[in-house]
């Protein structure tokens, strides 16, 4: 069989991202504190690019409230004029591979020359600047020098230093507070311990015990029972008896009170007593000091009821860095580029400068648009609560702000909303809808979760509510669901079964009698 050549023309589509649109997608999709350390980054990397300290600009709308009988509007009907310098350009690309579509607002020809609207600068959240760059140090700091939190581990160690004088034990001592977590407690084989210490299984015991009578009481326990016998033996509280409870926790957590009653041998009363004492014990005595740094959440937006009724919106702006090129330092440095490697060096970082600081002011835009749309949407959950959060979709607020619904998606990632009703990640607004049982309109899942918890937290130890029964109930409301629903979504909030809260409810009131 003969090799033949021959050419053929296909056409056909390829979806193709150019660096500066997988940047713009990466900047969508990032939390504060990513695109904080984003740009830190960028301003190591990029010799243009300095912060702007200059107070930013408020960027806000305000959204008019909505109820059920208002007419639908296009996006933007009814809001405050908002000055973002030019017009505003619209995505028509459905593949959303082209930077129209991450950011509808600025054309991608318009962001990757450096150039705003019409040829100017924007008039943005992050513009480029004619500004002067300054090398100098920053001022001292004063904040630096606040005494940090002690932790649990220095509080040990201190300790050590003065009750341990023996270095050998000493050492052994240091080692098993460094493997003390968060919460005092010890998790690890005094066996293996010896063994790569080289030391014997007694001296070890022996250091522990010494340990374990250090502040806070509790500490230093390699389980529940220890660090509460801990505690009671230094309120000399400790006998056989209260032992036996400690040695039958189980029995207590699943509030098995026959079988406690019968392990440890005391009458209702005494062992009422004995509960009230261990309840009053702290289960985690290291929480007392700082050992892990816990992040806040920092909101994104910042939404607050008018005096008419409606809503304002605003980005958060300590959470969106504002950078500028800096134009003195260009000149300066453009004059003595000599090379052509120096030039093409002085060019790119430009370009990337003026994307960066063009994406960025987009990116806020983007944020603050989808941000609007879903006050526009949960206009109910706002003014009435949680039970009235509708079911809503990526697709329904794409449509209606005409953005791709990958784009809702990232900009919805990671970005926090702080309302009068608390701080709320935006994708906690999209929540699947439940069929109603008389044809009306649909529930949200999150609202028929909080209807069951209201169910509960009402209950008495007389009327606990089977999941049966949480169902018959919410269908005479009009909600149509299943038991295996209801089954789900109380175990998502960690509630247990109609058994167990009777037999809490019940031991709660034999507690409360006995006292």
């Amino acid at each position: 069989m003969a090799i033949t050549h021959k050419l053929e023309m296909r056409q056909g589509q390829q979806l193709a991202m150019t660096p500066q649109l997988q940047q713009a997608i990466r900047l969508l999709q990032f939390s504060n504190l990513e695109l904080n350390a984003f740009i830190d980054a960028e301003l190591e990397r990029n010799p243009l690019l300095e912060r702007d300290e200059v107070e930013a600009p408020e960027m806000g709308r305000t959204i008019d409230s909505l109820s059920d009988a208002s007419p639908a509007r296009a996006p933007g009907d009814g809001d405050a004029a908002v000055d973002f310098s030019g017009p505003q350009g619209t995505a028509d690309s459905p593949l959303d591979t082209d930077l129209g579509n991450v950011y509808p607002d600025t054309a991608a020809s318009e962001l990757a020359g450096g150039q705003g609207p019409g040829g100017g600068d924007l008039g943005s959240w992050s513009s480029v600047g004619n500004r002067s760059g300054s090398f100098d140090d920053d001022d001292s700091n004063l904040e630096a020098f606040v005494a940090s939190e002690r932790s649990l581990r220095d509080h040990l160690a201190e300790q050590l230093q003065l009750s341990v004088p023996d270095p050998v034990e000493r050492l052994i001592g240091q080692y098993l507070i460094d493997l003390v977590d968060e919460a005092g407690y010890l998790h690890a084989e005094l066996a293996q311990v010896a063994d790569k210490l080289g030391a014997e299984v007694a001296v070890v015991e022996r250091v522990l015990e010494k340990l374990q009578t250090f502040d806070p009481v509790g500490v230093m326990a390699r389980s529940l029972a220890e660090c509460l016998a801990l505690q009671l033996k230094d309120q000399n509280r400790f006998d056989p008896l209260i032992a036996k409870l400690l040695d039958n926790l189980p029995l207590l957590a699943q509030h098995n009170i026959p079988a406690l009653k019968k392990a440890v041998g005391v009458d209702m009363e005494d062992l009422a007593d004995m509960i009230s004492e261990i309840k009053r014990l702290n289960p985690k005595p290291g929480l007392e000091f700082g050992s892990v740094q816990v992040q806040s959440v920092v909101p994104d937006v910042l939404v607050r009821a008018a005096a008419d009724g409606s809503w304002l919106l605003e980005l958060n702006a300590d959470t969106l860095p504002r950078v500028l090129v800096n134009r003195s330092y260009l000149a300066k440095v453009g004059t003595v580029a000599g090379g052509s490697k120096d030039k093409i060096y002085i060019t790119e970082c430009l370009q990337t400068a003026n994307w960066l600081v063009k994406s960025l002011d987009q990116r806020a835009r983007t944020i603050l648009k989808v941000a609007e749309e879903i006050v526009r949407q949960q206009d109910a959950f706002f003014t009435h609560g949680v039970q009235y959060l509708r079911p809503l979709n990526l697709r329904t607020v794409a449509d209606a702000i005409s953005m791709h619904e990958s784009t809702v998606s990232r900009v919805t990632s990671n970005k926090y909303m702080s309302t009068p009703r608390g701080i709320f990640e935006l994708k906690y607004f999209f929540t699947s809808a439940i069929q109603s049982a008389d044809d009306g309109e649909a529930h949200s899942s999150e609202a028929v979760r909080h209807r069951i918890k209201q169910m509960i937290d009402a209950e008495t130890a007389r009327s606990v509510l089977s999941d049966d029964k949480i169902v018959e109930k919410l269908k005479n409301d009009g909600i149509d669901i299943a038991r295996r629903t209801v089954a789900k979504y109380r175990e998502a909030m960690r509630i247990p079964s109609s058994v167990q809260r009777r037999r809490e409810k019940k031991m709660d009131a034999s507690v409360q009698g006995a006292g």
